[in-house]
């Protein structure tokens, strides 16, 4: 029974994940954090390596089962296909209809992540002071940036594959909003809706890239400076927040997968009169309550 609620717990997570990747501007690696699950998850993607293949080549089934965390992926697989196939319309018209409301409840997630790290990682010397605002900066103004011109062929494609999954496993940064910043948003969703197996193809090979190379590194910082490593992931976190403030201005639309028209970038404004602040508000303070009550969950199964 502890298995199986271990078990239905990672898929919950899986799932929070999905709806998470469903949105542009927030990334599936903050759920994992604080869920308790980014190390486990960090560690596990990490087993897929040179040693793990040998196995697989000659046989090894049970090593392999050893090494490679199968269950747990399993789990977090489906919880986030869940997540994936049953909620990305539902999240698509929120974003649509009520685009205010849905990021104000994102923007009380990551606002309560920042202050659960803050609180682990307390207290701050001068030194983690500045490591926090240099990371925050940086990410405020690397999610501030426009669409960039990038070149069209498939090798660009490969390391917007690989860049787009680094950023997808840091918290706070999203990689389908670094698509757009580097021009290959619509590129990838059009290859995607036309059965471009070529550049689907590529872009995999990229992601693939990225995320073995990438969780190598997060995992030794997390290992060997894990103090300085969640203070510079809270300052992401930080700086992320621009990308999950309520109120937007449309610069330029895309055409969705249901021929719809939908925002692909987006400046932040201040609320105006029609603004409904009240339940913007309240909402992210429901964000902020749902991270405090998980991470208090996760404490508890611990136990």
């Amino acid at each position: 029974m502890p298995n199986l609620l271990t078990h239905l717990r990672i898929a919950l997570v899986g799932f929070l994940m999905g709806c998470a990747d469903v949105v542009p501007g927030v990334s599936g690696g903050t759920i994992a954090l604080i869920c308790g699950i980014y190390e486990k998850l960090i560690n596990g993607i990490k087993s897929f390596d040179i040693t793990s293949l040998k196995l697989v080549l000659n046989g090894d089934t049970k090593g392999v089962w050893g090494r490679i965390p199968f269950p747990f992926f399993i789990a977090l697989g489906t919880g986030l296909l869940t997540a994936i196939l049953t909620l990305a319309k539902v999240l698509e018209h929120l974003m649509t209809n009520h685009p205010a409301q849905l990021w104000s409840f994102f923007f009380g997630l990551v606002l309560g992540s920042i202050l659960l790290l803050a609180k682990k990682t307390w207290s701050w010397k001068p030194v983690d002071w500045v490591m926090f605002f240099v990371f925050a900066g940086a990410t405020f103004i690397l999610v501030g940036m426009q669409s960039l011109q990038t070149p069209d062929g498939l090798p660009f494609i490969f390391i917007a594959g690989a860049i787009a999954i680094c950023a997808m496993i840091l918290p706070g940064i999203s990689g389908s909003y670094l698509l757009v910043i580097m021009g290959k948003y619509a590129t990838v969703i059009e290859a995607v809706n036309d059965r471009n197996l070529v550049t689907v193809g590529v872009f995999c090979a990229g992601i693939a890239t990225g995320i073995l190379s990438s969780v190598r590194v997060v995992s030794w910082l997390l290992s060997q400076h894990r103090h300085g490593t969640l203070i510079a992931l809270t300052g992401v976190m930080a700086g992320a927040l621009r990308t999950l403030w309520p109120w937007k201005k449309t610069l330029t639309t895309r055409i969705n997968s249901s021929d719809e028209v939908v925002p692909l970038t987006q400046v932040n404004i201040m609320p105006g009169a029609e603004s409904n602040l009240p339940m913007a508000i309240a909402l992210a303070v429901v964000g902020v309550v749902a991270v405090l009550l998980i991470e208090r969950l996760a404490k508890a199964e611990e136990a």
